[in-house]
């Protein structure tokens, strides 16, 4: 689903979404990521799956997503391969000491990114040490669920430990030897188990001697956190609502 997701993307940064039928290019993205990630399914499947879900924008004849997907195959320059932030997740898991729970809210977080423009803007390995930190410092508590919603204080610990990491660089972005790993605020840790502390500031110094563009995952930190708070005023209903008006004014569903 994530290939299928960057496809439609990268399709879109070329069509006009009004000159498609978004039903028939979501089935048919569906369809040829399952043939790059070497899963395929039946063309007949996928239509039928699709039909089933939207019966009255998808038709039953097969010829029409085979046609979208070559349409498709054509805008992307036939870039078909994708790479995830997921291994870098798994990669990283055990050298920053992650938990079960950070790592699961870090996977969240990156299936969330899907829903906005950073796959087309920022490096997977970006992407993914950007999850790694908001799982860490946007949400202290285990038993806490998605990052729907985000604290002033969880901001804040996200920038600090980034723009800590960068002082702990020289010029030109490379690590100073004697660089000391960032002192947590005192209150910081009435807040947050010492545990989870311990990990922030693991996290952090490995960032000061790396070679991290830490300017993109303030930036990318950035667009997540809003991208949550528009979140909140979403409505689905509405969106499917505008989507099926100009399918069928424009004929897009015959």
């Amino acid at each position: 689903m994530a290939t299928a997701q960057v496809y439609i993307k990268r399709f879109y940064t070329k069509i006009e979404i009004r000159r498609t039928n978004v039903y028939l290019v979501i089935a048919t993205a569906v369809y040829l990521s399952c043939k790059m990630e070497e899963c395929p399914q039946h063309i007949r499947l996928i239509v039928s799956e699709a039909r089933s879900l939207w019966p009255d924008f998808v038709s039953l004849d097969t010829s029409k997503l085979g046609e979208c997907e070559f349409f498709l195959i054509s805008e992307m320059s036939s870039q078909l391969i994708v790479h995830q932030p997921y291994r870098t997740l798994t990669a990283f898991q055990g050298d920053l000491a992650l938990t079960q729970e950070d790592t699961a809210l870090a996977w969240s977080i990156i299936n969330d990114h899907y829903m906005t423009d950073l796959p087309l803007l920022f490096p997977p390995h970006t992407v993914a040490l950007t999850a790694i930190l908001l799982a860490l410092v946007l949400r202290p508590s285990s038993g806490m669920a998605q990052p729907t919603t985000t604290t002033t204080s969880g901001i804040a610990a996200a920038t600090a430990a980034l723009t800590q990491s960068q002082a702990g660089r020289g010029p030109g972005g490379f690590s100073m030897p004697g660089a000391a790993p960032t002192t947590p605020n005192p209150a910081d840790k009435e807040k947050q188990p010492e545990a989870r502390i311990g990990r922030v500031q693991r996290f952090g110094a490995w960032l000061a001697e790396s070679n991290v563009d830490i300017t993109a995952m303030v930036d990318c930190t950035q667009e997540l956190i809003s991208f949550y708070e528009c979140h909140e005023q979403y409505q689905d209903k509405l969106t499917r609502e505008q989507l099926n008006r100009f399918i069928k004014a424009r004929g897009l569903d015959k």
